[in-house]
């Protein structure tokens, strides 16, 4: 992929950018394996590949400059904005949404926010697209002084883009390194986005998480299931399950099986119910908890497990609870391979059988894994 944001200077995010993409992918899988070198009978898959531009389901655009010339990108060391609004990692929708944007700024008078003035209201805008083409939009705003001019303009929002569904204003009033705050208010009818991944919807509300890379979380969650397939246990958990992607092609992988799906975020909860609720599935439970005081907690143990962790992976006390459960197979799905080796050390007694790096983030030295555990 060439980049001419890169070439320039003005952009090094991508530190790969200008390596062959079969070279990344193969150090990739190199720096995977010399990391679980200690497990010589680990089975290693073929790595699951994307596109190498296009790929990016978000934009976390940073707005900067001002309401009549206004950036959307990133802010340089001195807090000023560099436009990156051509990047070639953005899906198609997005990288068409970019003039929109910025014409929506200057007609409603947006005012970024300066960050090394602390003035202003405009500072960050979020966006997802959907596989089939649907888009939200999320406006981070500092107070709620946007949200009648943003409002104003939604027609003329929906006229430029028809296949827009949700819109919603992120309140993060704080100065603060933060992306968004915790305060949403959604302003249009609908609410949520679903996200088709391998014929199913995932219902995603604004705060909800879900990858960056459709196409590999297909990949992720196809191993999943493949691996479930295989097993056909009485019960599954699925701890962190976000929007319940593993919980649901669980569900589909086993149909006799009982699946439970544990995350603490409310907003994704809440999207996996509906899911459930569409499809009519007796089988598959959630629930908004912390998926760690769940399973300490808990008189019984699933068949299989499932943990799809943040970058600090699942912890000791999670590790111990794992180690001492007997629970016959585990499934480990990593953003993070360094906290899934150290995880693996807190459990002695299983073994890892087969894995597979998932390149979530081409054009980086970042990339995901998935690792079927069994007990010994």
């Amino acid at each position: 992929m060439q980049c001419d944001y890169f070439d320039a200077g003005t952009c090094r995010s991508c530190t790969l950018m200008g390596v062959p993409y079969g070279t990344q992918v193969a150090e990739k899988q190199q720096a995977a394996a010399d990391l679980f070198a200690a497990y010589p009978e680990l089975e290693w898959s073929e790595p699951a590949l994307s596109p190498e531009s296009g790929f990016r389901n978000k934009a976390k655009i940073v707005v900067g400059g001002s309401a009549a010339e206004p950036t959307l990108g990133i802010l340089d060391r001195a807090g000023g904005g560099v436009d990156l609004s051509g990047c070639g990692l953005y899906t198609p929708q997005i990288t068409a949404l970019m003039p929109v944007l910025r014409e929506l700024i200057q007609r409603a008078d947006l005012t970024p926010y300066s960050v090394p003035r602390r003035k202003g209201e405009l500072k960050n805008i979020l966006v997802t697209a959907s596989a089939t083409g649907e888009l939200m939009i999320r406006f981070v705003l500092r107070s709620k002084k946007l949200i009648v001019p943003i409002r104003r303009e939604l027609d003329w929002l929906f006229e430029c883009v028809p296949q827009l569904a949700v819109v919603s204003a992120n309140l993060l009033r704080e100065h603060v390194a933060l992306v968004e705050g915790d305060e949403e208010i959604v302003l249009t009818e609908r609410t949520t986005l679903p996200m088709d991944v391998n014929g199913m919807s995932l219902h995603l509300r604004p705060q909800s998480f879900f990858q960056t890379n459709t196409a590999i979380a297909e990949a992720m969650y196809n191993q999943a299931r493949q691996w479930v397939a295989e097993v056909q246990p009485a019960s599954v958990w699925d701890l962190y399950c976000g929007v319940g992607g593993f919980a649901l092609h669980a569900a589909d992988a086993a149909p006799d099986a009982v699946v439970t799906g544990i995350e603490i975020s409310a907003e994704a909860i809440a999207s996996a119910q509906r899911t459930v609720a569409e499809k009519s599935l007796t089988n598959l439970n959630f629930s908004a908890q912390d998926a760690t005081e769940f399973a300490v907690a808990a008189t019984e143990r699933p068949e299989l497990l499932i943990v799809n962790p943040p970058r600090r992976g699942i912890g000791q006390q999670l590790s111990s609870w794992v180690q001492g459960s007997g629970i016959e197979t585990v499934i480990y799905s990593s953003c993070n391979a360094k906290s899934l080796a150290k995880d693996l050390e807190q459990m002695p007694s299983y073994r890892p059988v087969q894995a597979r790096v998932l390149d979530m983030f081409p054009q980086t030295t970042h990339y995901e894994m998935i690792m079927l555990l069994r007990r010994v």
